[in-house]
C-alpha cells in the first residue's frame, strides 16, 4: 500500500484552480503520515503548481448497472474516472480510492480515461441478449470535463448510440456539448436524447470556490438556450442545494433556466458520503470559516444528526425541518414557473443493430 504522504497536495493551502485542500488519505489507506514544521523555517515554500496527469485505462465492460430505486436509470457510461472540474462536494471522490489514490487533490488531477470505451459500447449493444433502456452519461464524472475537448471518448460514444438509435440521457456543468449539438438534435428529433445542464449558484465568486475548473452561471445559462433552441428537452439540475450557502439561491436559478429555456427542473439536498465529509469541512473552514459551524449543522439536521446517511429514501432530499421546507420550495418553485409540466419518456423502440461491413442486410 502506497503511503498518503510526502506530497505536496498534503497540504491544506489553496492551489489555484482546484477543489480540494489537501490530498486526504482514502479510507483503505493502512498507513497515513503528514508534514509537520519544525519551526525552523519561518516561511512557507510557494506551491507548485499542481498540473493534470491523463492516465489511460483499458476498460473490461462499459455499461455499468444500476438497481438503486431513487435513481432515474438503470444502466450508465462512464468515460473517465476523476473530474477535472474539482467540484468539492462531487459524491464521486471516495470512488478514487479503490485506487490507492486521495479523493482529495488525486480526484481531480489524475483523471483516468478509457479510449476503448466506444468499442466496448458497441460490443455490448450488440449482444443478443441486451435490452434497450436509456443510457445515462454523467452519473458519477463529468463526461464533458476539460478532457474530453482532447480525448472526444463522449463524442465517439454518442456517435455509437447514434447508430443503435441508443437513448441516451446527459448530465453536464460545461458548454462543451455544443460541440456534439448536430448529433444530440438529431437524436432527440426520435426522442432519443435528453440534457440537464447543472446550475449550482449564479453568484461567480461562489462557483470559483466552490466549482473552480467549471464553466461560469451565464454560460451555463446560454448552454440551456442553446440546447433548447435545438429542440433538445433540457432540464436544469439545481444541485447540490448546501445550507446557509446557496440554498437560498434555488428559486432564483430555476426562474434563470426557465427564462434560458429549460423545460425541466430537479434538485439535490448536499450529499457528504465517506471522505467528502472531511474535504468539505475543510473546504468550508478555507473559504467560510464565519460560517463553517452553521452550515454543518444544518446538514445533520437534515441527516439524521450525521454528515451524511445512504438510505435511498432519504439520501437524495434528507429529511427534518431544513430539508422539508426545501421540498416545499421547490415545489411551489416549479409549479409557478410552469416546468415538469408533462413527463418525457425516450424511445426505446427504435433501438435497432446495424449491420457491420461485409454482413448481409435482411431482406424483411
Amino acid at each position: 500500500m502506497k503511503l498518503a504522504n510526502e506530497d505536496p497536495r498534503n497540504s491544506t493551502r489553496i492551489h489555484k484552480g482546484r477543489g480540494a485542500a489537501s490530498n486526504l488519505a482514502g479510507r483503505f489507506a493502512v498507513q497515513v503520515s503528514a508534514r509537520e514544521s519544525d519551526g525552523w523555517q519561518s516561511e512557507e515554500e510557494p506551491l507548485e503548481r499542481l498540473l493534470t496527469e491523463a492516465i489511460e485505462e483499458k476498460a473490461k465492460t462499459i455499461i455499468s448497472s444500476n438497481r438503486s430505486p431513487d435513481l432515474p436509470f438503470s444502466q450508465s457510461v462512464n468515460p473517465y474516472r476523476g473530474c477535472e472540474h474539482g467540484c468539492i462536494y462531487c459524491y464521486a471522490r471516495p470512488a478514487h480510492a479503490y485506487m490507492d489514490l486521495s479523493p482529495g487533490l488525486d480526484f481531480e488531477s489524475r483523471i483516468f480515461f478509457k479510449p476503448n470505451a466506444p468499442e466496448l459500447l458497441e460490443l455490448a449493444l450488440r449482444k443478443s441478449g441486451y435490452r434497450c433502456t436509456p443510457i445515462a452519461m454523467g452519473t458519477n464524472t463529468d463526461p464533458y470535463q476539460p478532457l474530453e475537448k482532447e480525448k472526444c471518448i463522449t463524442r465517439e460514444l454518442l456517435e455509437v448510440m447514434q447508430r443503435f438509435n441508443q437513448p441516451v440521457t446527459i448530465v453536464t456543468k460545461s458548454q462543451l456539448i455544443l460541440r456534439d449539438l448536430p448529433i444530440l438534435a438529431e437524436m432527440a428529433q426520435d426522442r432519443l436524447a435528453q440534457v440537464a445542464i447543472s446550475v449550482t449558484t449564479l453568484d461567480n465568486d461562489l462557483k470559483r470556490k466552490l466549482e473552480p475548473r467549471t464553466a461560469g452561471p451565464s454560460a451555463r445559462l446560454r448552454t440551456i438556450e442553446h440546447l433548447s433552441r435545438a429542440g433538445i428537452p433540457t432540464a436544469v439540475m439545481a444541485a447540490p442545494m448546501i445550507p446557509a450557502l446557496n440554498d437560498c439561491e434555488l428559486e432564483a436559478i430555476l426562474k434563470a433556466a426557465k427564462v434560458a429555456g429549460a423545460e425541466y427542473a430537479a434538485y439535490i439536498l448536499l450529499r457528504l458520503p465517506h471522505e467528502v465529509a472531511p474535504l468539505f469541512r475543510q473546504w468550508l473552514s478555507t473559504h467560510y470559516p464565519e460560517r463553517a459551524a452553521h452550515v454543518m449543522s444544518l446538514v445533520q439536521q437534515s441527516r439524521g444528526g450525521r454528515d451524511y446517511r445512504s438510505d435511498f429514501a432519504q439520501r437524495q432530499s434528507g429529511t427534518g425541518v431544513f430539508a422539508q421546507l426545501l421540498r416545499q420550495r421547490f415545489r411551489v418553485a416549479v409549479n409557478k414557473l410552469g416546468l415538469n409540466l408533462r413527463e418525457l419518456k425516450l424511445d426505446c423502440t427504435r433501438f435497432h443493430t446495424p449491420a457491420q461491413a461485409g454482413e448481409q442486410q435482411s431482406l424483411f
